[in-house]
């Protein structure tokens, strides 16, 4: 970890190193995500509202676990840094594409746009190995109950989030230097409302094909490891949820755990269909769809579904709103 931890600055230094000198385009031109559609304000608004909303309950999410001590767990704190990446990840997309929609200038530049790579990639994949912990945490709290402040203590849940977060940095940093490492041709326009690599890179006037490789590769490693730990962790609970004897344990493990499993569906699903689909089966409107899909739309329903499933979260939510009410009576 000390060895990482000294590279890493370098690497940020060597990214935006790449970003001043390495490049000649001046900058590019996101065509946005309502350039094919006749009922683009109505979109438009509908988008926003959603965004707010997902910034809104995600806060919310992070103020109950804040404030309510019994749920400051394990489970809880790591449900609060997917509240916080979801956050982190809406504002990196929305505010740029609002910006563009309302003023009319799509332009960004190399750094604006290697920006948005390296975190779309750092809170992507920081997320995939997130929700691998999670799935490791109710694995543990399912089969092994007696056990669970041992085996997911404090330090245990600190180094995984950490974890989580630098292999995504590590990823996202890759894919934008190199991406952006690339001489461009004369036509900068990205058809897309965010500079996403995939669609970015193929803009560039040289043979990227060994990169297209590599990129595919970081893309197994990101999304089909912590996929499997994903699943070996579920199949065990579920071999030890079939085998409980009460009725009230197993409907309490099925409705804790099928909101994690919703949450893995919908995020790996849209992931999967982006990064790892062939070449020959792309197409600009699919991919705007899917990658609004997983930029704007997953991170509102995560704190729903994990608020509406939850009788602890609905409970500390009833309690704060009531200790808000007596405040604004006084």
């Amino acid at each position: 970890m000390k060895i990482l931890s000294s590279i890493y600055p370098f690497a940020v230094l060597l990214f935006f190193e790449i970003l001043e000198n390495g490049n000649t385009t001046s900058g590019f031109i996101l065509l946005g995500l309502f350039n094919h559609t006749e009922a683009h304000p109505f979109l438009f608004v509908m988008v926003l509202t959603i965004a707010f909303t997902s910034l809104l309950g995600n806060a919310l999410m992070l103020l109950l676990i804040h404030q309510e001590p019994h749920l400051r767990t394990a489970m809880y704190f790591l449900l609060s840094q997917l509240s916080l990446m979801d956050m982190m990840l809406v504002s990196t997309i929305v505010p740029k594409m609002a910006a563009d929609y309302l003023t009319g200038k799509k332009s960004i530049s190399p750094a604006g746009c290697g920006l948005q790579i390296f975190f779309l990639l750092t809170l992507g994949g920081g997320e995939c190995f997130l929700l691998a912990a999670m799935s490791y945490d109710r694995y543990v709290a399912v089969c092994h109950p007696l056990q669970y402040p041992v085996l997911m203590s404090l330090q245990l849940c600190l180094r995984m989030t950490l974890g989580s977060w630098f292999l995504g940095a590590a990823d996202g940093l890759m894919q934008a230097a190199t991406t952006l490492s690339f001489p461009f041709c004369s036509a900068h326009e990205i058809d897309h409302f965010f500079c996403e690599a995939p669609t970015v890179v193929r803009l560039a006037c040289a043979d990227i094909s060994v990169f297209e490789y590599v990129m595919y590769i970081c893309c197994v490693l990101m999304l089909l490891v912590p996929l499997s730990l994903i699943l070996t962790s579920y199949s065990l609970i579920l071999t030890a949820v079939l085998q409980m004897r009460s009725r009230e344990a197993r409907k309490k493990a099925f409705a804790t755990c099928s909101s994690h499993l919703a949450v893995v569906g919908l995020f790996y699903g849209a992931a999967i269909f982006t990064y790892m689909r062939p070449k020959s089966y792309r197409s600009a409107n699919h991919d705007k769809v899917v990658s609004a899909f997983y930029t704007i739309f997953t991170p509102v329903l995560n704190p729903l579904i994990y608020s509406l499933r939850n009788r602890e979260v609905k409970g500390a939510l009833r309690k704060c709103m009531g200790q808000w009410v007596a405040l604004s009576h006084n």
